[in-house]
């Protein structure tokens, strides 16, 4: 083959590889097959370098049947409400008051019936009303004093919470005598310290109040024995005070109880001897006033030291 046909040879070839390449780039394009276009291609790859994270999480959600959607998306609430009420509870909770504290000397007999010493707060209720303003030469200190709370039922037959202040001779005592009468269901009209009744006498027995301490005199000038704490008064408008004067007349106290003052008639609420709380108060050594000679004082009960 000489230079002549050679070159014409290498021209050929040449050729044949440039129409070989063209057809290679056309037929990528798709031109003959009307397939995917070089953008086509460019997307499909770019999907294609999406993370296989993403991909997974997408089309994990997508299969997913509606009602499990639905699910999902309610776990995800769900997880996300211990945060919000936690935080919810943060901005509403109230920091409870503190009550009085119990006295150290506290004695508990049963639930809801225990005493102890006067706390500031009672002594402040009490001071220029029950107990002297000035008690310099007062016949009882605070110390001698002690505050009594119990239960009762009332003349409703529902549970209340009373409370008393008595000579500390005396607390154990009205602590269980108190506590049988409660578990007996004994009825009680109310039971409140003289102090609500600004220390009158004569109202706290109106409103049929059982009480206990207020530093008084009798008429003689004479501290009643409620002025150290060792008397009390259940009941007393319907167990009236009833004194037979010198002149014939009968005193009644308090006021308005006077058809009560016949101790022959039947009626609720009376105390006489066969009393429940008649016979307890003389168990712990009490004596009842119903049973003197000069008066009769059917409400009293006091105990001697």
């Amino acid at each position: 083959m000489n230079k002549k046909q050679k070159r014409i040879l290498y021209k050929n070839m040449g050729i044949l590889l440039a129409l070989t390449a063209l057809c290679a780039v056309l037929a990528r394009s798709g031109i003959f097959t009307g397939g995917e276009t070089l953008q086509d291609l460019a997307k499909k790859q770019e999907q294609e370098t999406t993370s296989p994270d993403q991909s997974d999480s997408v089309s994990g959600a997508d299969s997913l049947p509606a009602s499990d959607q639905t699910t999902s998306a309610v776990s995800a609430e769900t997880e996300m409400e211990p945060q919000d009420t936690q935080a919810e509870q943060s901005e509403n909770e109230t920091i409870p008051e503190e009550g009085e504290l119990p006295m150290a000397d506290r004695v508990v007999y049963q639930e809801g019936f225990y005493y102890e010493s006067l706390n500031d707060t009672i002594k402040e209720q009490i001071t220029g009303i029950s107990y002297p303003a000035d008690d310099t030469d007062a016949a009882v200190s605070y110390d001698m004093l002690r505050h009594v709370n119990l239960l009762y039922y009332d003349f409703n037959g529902e549970i209340q919470t009373g409370e008393l202040i008595c000579h500390k001779a005396i607390a154990q005592d009205l602590t269980e005598i108190f506590y049988e009468l409660y578990e007996m269901r004994y009825p009680i009209e109310k039971i409140a310290l003289i102090d609500d009744y600004q220390g009158d006498d004569e109202l706290s027995m109106q409103d049929n109040n059982t009480s206990c301490f207020n530093y008084r005199a009798l008429a003689s000038g004479k501290l009643s024995n409620h002025a150290y704490g060792l008397a009390i008064d259940l009941n007393p408008f319907y167990n009236p005070y009833v004194t037979h004067r010198s002149d014939g007349s009968v005193h009644i106290a308090p006021a308005g109880s006077e058809e009560y003052a016949d101790r022959e008639q039947t009626f609720a609420h009376k105390i006489d001897e066969e009393d429940p709380a008649c016979q307890l108060f003389k168990q712990h050594g009490f004596t009842w006033g119903g049973n003197w000679r000069s008066v009769k004082d059917y409400q009293h009960f006091e105990k001697e030291l």
